[in-house]
């Protein structure tokens, strides 16, 4: 490397270093070695918040009160939401995401079902009832890990 170079090589390597710094404070969590990136699909405005809920890889906590190893929310973005989160570390885990439209930071049910646009991990095929944990659970290793989630609307 040239004298001449060097600097413009070292405010490319602070550039670089700048960016994954901001990349790194818009994930929810503790920076460490395995972070979620998730895409949330057919968001249909960016009116309110898109609200995940990461669940540990146990039948007994998914999808109840208190169950979740992490609820976060974002600001929606029509038509694709992305989402981060830095992971304890690598596992097996389930997702459910939905956008709360509405912005009261509640999954809203109605008499009928859900009012509000939801998703899950691997998107099941959702008829009457909620998802098994089984077809939600996913793999996350070291390093980043993508998970699409389409949202399927209410009614």
């Amino acid at each position: 490397m040239t004298a001449r170079s060097r600097p413009t090589a070292l405010m490319v390597a602070a550039w670089a270093g700048m960016a994954l710094g901001a990349q790194a404070q818009e994930c929810a969590g503790t920076p460490g070695t395995a972070r979620l990136l998730i895409v949330v699909e057919r968001v249909d405005s960016a009116k309110g918040l898109v609200t995940a809920t990461l669940y540990p890889n146990d039948k007994s906590q998914f999808l109840v009160k208190g169950g979740a190893l992490k609820v976060w929310s974002d600001p929606a973005a029509a038509p694709t939401t992305r989402m981060c989160l830095w992971l304890k570390g690598p596992g097996t885990y389930a997702l459910a995401v939905y956008h709360d439209a509405n912005a009261d930071r509640r999954f809203n049910v109605g008499l009928f079902g859900p009012t509000e646009a939801y998703g899950f991990s691997n998107n099941p095929r959702i008829a009457f009832s909620k998802p098994s944990l089984q077809s939600v659970l996913f793999q996350a290793g070291e390093g980043d890990t993508t998970v699409h989630v389409r949202l399927n609307r209410p009614g």
